[in-house]
């Protein structure tokens, strides 16, 4: 027979639950920018970023390079009258978004190129000359 103080056992459980809850919390507090969808390869020639950002005009993309960091922003942007209608369905959105990768120190950021094609934002880095991959054949003597 116990006698004295019962503890509960599941305590640090609920503690837990609740430090989990509050985490949760502040996440989905602050403002979140949507980060549209990326690939980034590496040719032997260049590093290619492709980026998906369909609907958006060129003219509200900016591609920026500083300190070897590539950021890429802008804003997307809808006009929707709304007068006379009722939505049955809105899943479009709007606003700003950014993403920024940093460039390895082996490409040349001066030669940098751009494209913007079917909502793809394909973006090339060349490597600069000295790390560009050389193959050399070697004679192997008997």
């Amino acid at each position: 027979m116990l006698l004295g103080r019962r503890e509960d056992i599941f305590r640090p459980f609920r503690e837990l639950q609740r430090e989990i809850d509050r985490l949760f919390d502040d996440f989905f507090r602050t403002e979140v920018r949507p980060a549209p969808d990326m690939d980034v390869f590496e040719t032997d020639d260049e590093v290619v970023i492709e980026v998906e950002i369909p609907g958006i005009d060129r003219k509200d993309v900016q591609i920026t390079v500083e300190e070897n960091i590539l950021k890429i922003s802008g804003e997307k942007k809808l006009e929707r009258e709304q007068k006379g209608k009722n939505y049955y369905y809105v899943e479009r959105s709007a606003g700003k978004f950014e993403r920024a990768i940093r460039l390895p120190d082996y490409v040349d950021v001066e030669k940098i190129k751009a494209e913007y094609k079917n909502g793809v934002l394909t973006i090339r880095v060349p490597k600069k000359e000295e790390r560009k991959k050389k193959v050399i054949e070697v004679e192997v003597q008997e």
